[in-house]
């Protein structure tokens, strides 16, 4: 898996990015690439699992993101779902950091306080936060948090984010778990950003939904956009790059949510 992906050349390519302006009760989702996303409202710019890495260690970036770093609008909040190293990724959150709010999960504040941001917010299920004109709550996932092999003690989870009376929802890593229906219960979705990679990995464990149980997510949460994340950029492994986006656009087809699901291009900002 990690090996053959060395001699891959990195696909993708950087084009400076055109935001569009925002008006009052408008979205605009910029996919970076991975689980990264640039959220814009028409007063905010949030930043959600943001990572311009090449390497994840040893494993290699297979997908350039959408944009260079320095491409980036002012950043006003900035959320990190865990800790894992694909989605709190120190290098970029350093370059990021301009003296603005990150929230974070319970026990994953240590990894970000020395990075240059104003204060860290740590969250734990079910709280929320309001910043400005948005209100940031973490919610429950099935998955696992630990950066290193004795730090069990970390949080991990996903986001929803409300501004306006709209709420886009960030699923961070999750298996598929009955936790889904309860978070459709407690915010009312418009964007549901859903991971649908890595669902064959190396260890053998069920921590990460294939696109199948994304669409049966997305069912539950009662969302109304489904756009889908957490692959194509990394082998984190063993199905092939194309094969999750194939597997969920054939899923979705089943359950005729397909005029439901939003496919984007890392770099190219959509309205909705």
């Amino acid at each position: 898996m990690l090996i053959p992906s060395l001699f891959v050349k990195r696909a993708g390519d950087y084009a400076p990015p055109v935001f569009p302006e925002i008006r009052k009760g408008e979205i605009g989702i910029t996919w970076i690439g991975h689980a990264s996303f640039l959220i814009q409202t028409s007063e905010v710019n949030i930043l959600i699992d943001p990572n311009w890495s090449k390497w994840l260690s040893v494993i290699k970036r297979l997908k350039k993101p959408g944009f260079e770093i320095h491409h980036l609008p002012e950043i006003d909040f900035v959320l990190v779902t865990h800790a894992h190293f694909d989605h709190l990724d120190r290098r970029t959150l350093r370059k990021v950091a301009a003296d603005q709010p990150i929230v974070v999960p319970i026990g994953v504040g240590n990894l970000v306080h020395d990075l240059g941001f104003h204060i860290v917010h740590e969250l734990d299920y079910w709280q929320t936060i309001k910043l400005g004109p948005i209100e940031v709550s973490l919610t429950p996932c099935y998955h696992w948090g630990a950066r290193f092999l004795a730090d069990l003690h970390r949080g991990f989870g996903g986001f929803a984010v409300t501004v306006d009376g709209r709420t886009i929802f960030h699923c961070g890593d999750s298996a598929f778990f009955p936790g889904f229906r309860e978070i459709g219960e407690h915010y009312k979705i418009d964007i549901a950003l859903l991971p649908i990679g890595a669902y064959e990995p190396i260890s053998g464990r069920e921590v990460h939904m294939n696109p199948e149980e994304a669409v049966k997510a997305f069912i539950e949460l009662k969302a109304k956009t489904l756009v889908p994340m957490h692959y194509g950029s990394f082998r984190l492994s063993f199905e092939p790059l194309h094969e999750p986006l194939e597997r969920l656009q054939s899923a979705a087809r089943e359950h005729g949510i397909q005029d439901k699901m939003l496919v984007m291009t890392e770099g190219k900002p959509v309205v909705v």
